[in-house]
């Protein structure tokens, strides 16, 4: 799981912003492995086999995503999902041009993260419902294909959020429980945070461990 791909910190998104050339050292890595790179709709309908899968997330919609990360994931042939919350405020984000480029690329499937970065957990459940659908349809009409992706924002949810989350049209959702998904629940699907601190020799031991890697 990625938020920001940037040399460039701020107080706000220190741990955030992955520096570039750890993101591709850790894309190398990845290559150099052999796993299949695909999106998260993608790993929930191949779960069964025995590809060998990593399917590499970011949350919000930064706009260093289109700038710094996809011209990497473009030189690695390396697939991505982007959850994107269409009203967050608080970081600099994607343009609707830069996402429909990135979403007619083969490469980058959008989900969404509610329509503005709430806590589900702590809202009544008719705002939850607003939050979901008009996030979903909103991506839907950034993009032009159909949004089956969820995030959950801070990884923050109930049983009956997750219960909204079906019920709208979603085929997953993702939180932020650290762990190796073996896509038991295809909503509450586990992801390993990638921050800027984070070392290759640690991105590395977070690899050894099971077959799915989200």
């Amino acid at each position: 799981m990625y938020h920001s791909i940037n040399e460039r910190v701020d107080n706000l998104n220190a741990e955030l912003a992955v520096d570039p050339k750890n993101f591709e050292k850790q894309l190398k890595l990845l290559k150099s492995k052999e796993y299949e790179f695909c999106t998260i709709s993608e790993l929930i309908d191949s779960h069964k086999s025995n590809t060998k899968c990593v399917a590499i997330t970011f949350d919000d919609g930064f706009k260093d995503n289109y700038e710094i990360a996809f011209p990497l994931l473009k030189k690695y042939g390396a697939k991505a999902t982007i959850y994107l919350a269409p009203e967050i405020s608080e970081i600099e984000k994607l343009s609707p041009e830069m996402i429909r480029e990135m979403a007619t690329s083969g490469l980058v499937e959008f989900g969404a993260h509610t329509l503005n970065h709430i806590n589900l957990q702590n809202c009544d459940l008719e705002t939850a419902r607003f939050e979901v659908l008009t996030s979903k349809s909103r991506v839907e009409e950034l993009t032009g294909k159909r949004c089956n992706a969820f995030a959950y924002p801070f990884g923050r949810f109930t049983d009956e959020v997750v219960d909204i989350v079906k019920t709208s049209g979603f085929n997953s959702a993702v939180t932020v429980k650290k762990g190796i998904s073996e896509i038991v629940d295809p909503f509450r699907i586990m992801r390993i945070s990638v921050l800027r601190s984070t070392n290759l020799l640690q991105f590395r031991i977070a690899l050894s461990r099971g077959r799915y890697k989200v």
